[in-house]
Protein backbone atom coordinates (compact mmCIF):
# COMPACT_ATOMS: atom_id res chain seq x y z
CA UNK A 1 0.00 0.00 0.00
CA UNK A 2 2.13 3.43 -0.49
CA UNK A 3 0.56 7.02 0.80
CA UNK A 4 -1.55 7.22 -2.08
CA UNK A 5 -3.60 4.74 -1.42
CA UNK A 6 -4.10 6.33 1.77
CA UNK A 7 -5.24 9.34 0.47
CA UNK A 8 -8.99 9.15 1.81
CA UNK A 9 -8.10 8.49 5.07
CA UNK A 10 -5.90 11.20 5.85
CA UNK A 11 -6.27 15.26 6.00
CA UNK A 12 -4.31 17.30 3.25
CA UNK A 13 -2.14 18.06 5.75
CA UNK A 14 -1.35 14.72 7.44
CA UNK A 15 -0.89 13.30 3.84
CA UNK A 16 2.01 16.36 2.55
CA UNK A 17 3.23 15.96 6.36
CA UNK A 18 3.33 11.65 5.70
CA UNK A 19 4.98 12.72 2.53
CA UNK A 20 7.76 14.80 3.43
CA UNK A 21 8.84 12.54 6.37
CA UNK A 22 9.04 9.88 3.73
CA UNK A 23 11.59 12.19 1.52
CA UNK A 24 8.76 11.57 -1.28
CA UNK A 25 7.74 13.36 -3.92
CA UNK A 26 4.60 13.13 -6.14
CA UNK A 27 5.43 11.80 -9.85
CA UNK A 28 5.12 15.25 -11.21
CA UNK A 29 7.55 16.28 -8.60
CA UNK A 30 9.74 13.24 -9.62
CA UNK A 31 9.71 14.48 -13.06
CA UNK A 32 10.11 18.36 -12.28
CA UNK A 33 12.31 17.77 -9.47
CA UNK A 34 10.14 19.86 -7.16
CA UNK A 35 9.20 18.57 -3.23
CA UNK A 36 7.30 19.64 -1.05
CA UNK A 37 9.91 20.46 2.30
CA UNK A 38 7.18 22.18 4.96
CA UNK A 39 3.49 21.86 5.37
CA UNK A 40 1.67 24.05 7.70
CA UNK A 41 -1.87 25.48 8.52
CA UNK A 42 -2.45 27.15 4.92
CA UNK A 43 0.79 27.18 3.97
CA UNK A 44 3.61 25.10 2.49
CA UNK A 45 7.02 25.31 1.31
CA UNK A 46 7.97 23.76 -2.08
CA UNK A 47 12.02 23.43 -3.24
CA UNK A 48 12.64 22.97 -6.76
CA UNK A 49 16.30 22.36 -8.21
CA UNK A 50 16.76 23.92 -12.26
CA UNK A 51 18.76 21.73 -14.34
CA UNK A 52 19.56 21.08 -18.35
CA UNK A 53 16.16 19.27 -18.56
CA UNK A 54 14.18 22.21 -18.25
CA UNK A 55 16.28 24.73 -20.19
CA UNK A 56 14.59 26.55 -23.90
CA UNK A 57 16.53 27.65 -26.63
CA UNK A 58 17.69 30.54 -25.24
CA UNK A 59 19.30 28.25 -22.37
CA UNK A 60 17.06 29.90 -19.24
CA UNK A 61 14.56 27.44 -17.80
CA UNK A 62 11.15 27.33 -19.70
CA UNK A 63 8.26 29.57 -17.78
CA UNK A 64 7.00 26.25 -17.27
CA UNK A 65 9.31 25.06 -15.08
CA UNK A 66 8.40 27.87 -12.90
CA UNK A 67 4.39 27.53 -13.49
CA UNK A 68 4.60 24.24 -12.28
CA UNK A 69 6.22 25.23 -9.09
CA UNK A 70 3.74 28.02 -8.40
CA UNK A 71 1.07 25.22 -9.29
CA UNK A 72 2.22 22.79 -6.85
CA UNK A 73 3.40 25.11 -3.99
CA UNK A 74 -0.08 27.35 -3.90
CA UNK A 75 -1.81 23.73 -4.49
CA UNK A 76 0.38 21.82 -1.59
CA UNK A 77 -1.13 25.23 0.67
CA UNK A 78 -4.73 24.67 -0.24
CA UNK A 79 -4.21 21.07 0.44
CA UNK A 80 -3.36 21.95 3.85
CA UNK A 81 -6.73 23.14 4.63
CA UNK A 82 -8.47 20.17 3.36
CA UNK A 83 -10.49 17.68 5.03
CA UNK A 84 -10.24 13.62 4.71
CA UNK A 85 -10.36 12.52 1.17
CA UNK A 86 -11.18 16.19 -0.53
CA UNK A 87 -9.78 17.30 -3.29
CA UNK A 88 -8.96 20.72 -5.63
CA UNK A 89 -8.10 21.62 -8.75
CA UNK A 90 -6.68 24.50 -10.38
CA UNK A 91 -8.86 26.40 -11.60
CA UNK A 92 -7.34 30.63 -12.09
CA UNK A 93 -2.94 30.62 -12.09
CA UNK A 94 -1.39 33.86 -12.14
CA UNK A 95 2.39 34.17 -12.69
CA UNK A 96 4.96 37.02 -12.68
CA UNK A 97 8.72 36.39 -13.83
CA UNK A 98 10.71 39.12 -12.08
CA UNK A 99 14.41 37.39 -12.98
CA UNK A 100 15.68 34.94 -15.14
CA UNK A 101 16.62 31.86 -13.67
CA UNK A 102 19.56 29.52 -14.89
CA UNK A 103 21.62 26.78 -14.48
CA UNK A 104 23.46 28.80 -11.99
CA UNK A 105 20.79 30.09 -10.52
CA UNK A 106 20.54 27.33 -7.90
CA UNK A 107 17.84 25.62 -5.74
CA UNK A 108 14.51 27.73 -5.60
CA UNK A 109 11.75 27.82 -2.72
CA UNK A 110 8.19 28.55 -3.35
CA UNK A 111 6.41 29.44 -0.35
CA UNK A 112 2.65 30.08 -0.90
CA UNK A 113 -0.20 30.99 1.61
CA UNK A 114 -3.62 30.64 1.82
CA UNK A 115 -5.61 33.90 1.22
CA UNK A 116 -9.34 32.41 1.65
CA UNK A 117 -10.50 29.35 2.48
CA UNK A 118 -14.26 29.10 1.42
CA UNK A 119 -16.59 26.05 1.33
CA UNK A 120 -15.90 25.74 -2.49
CA UNK A 121 -13.47 27.46 -3.46
CA UNK A 122 -9.52 28.88 -2.32
CA UNK A 123 -7.06 31.61 -3.41
CA UNK A 124 -3.52 31.66 -2.40
CA UNK A 125 -0.57 33.48 -3.32
CA UNK A 126 3.79 32.80 -3.30
CA UNK A 127 6.67 33.75 -3.86
CA UNK A 128 9.57 31.74 -5.46
CA UNK A 129 12.99 32.90 -4.14
CA UNK A 130 16.58 31.69 -3.86
CA UNK A 131 18.06 30.97 -0.88
CA UNK A 132 19.60 34.19 -0.36
CA UNK A 133 15.98 35.28 -0.47
CA UNK A 134 15.99 36.92 -4.28
CA UNK A 135 12.67 36.94 -5.55
CA UNK A 136 12.90 35.15 -9.07
CA UNK A 137 9.01 35.01 -9.83
CA UNK A 138 5.33 35.30 -7.47
CA UNK A 139 2.02 33.93 -8.44
CA UNK A 140 -1.50 33.40 -7.11
CA UNK A 141 -4.46 31.08 -7.98
CA UNK A 142 -7.89 30.22 -7.22
CA UNK A 143 -8.90 26.70 -6.24
CA UNK A 144 -11.77 24.45 -6.77
CA UNK A 145 -12.90 22.34 -4.07
CA UNK A 146 -14.03 18.78 -5.21
CA UNK A 147 -16.55 17.10 -3.13
CA UNK A 148 -16.41 13.90 -1.35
Amino acid sequence: MTIYDRYNEMTGLEFLRDLIARGDASPMGNTMNQKVVVAGDGSAVVEAIPDARFLNTMQRMHGGFIATLIDTGLGCAVMTKLGKGVGYGTIELKVNFVRKIDLETGPLRCTANVLHAGRTMLTAECKVADKAGLLYAHGSGTFLVYPK
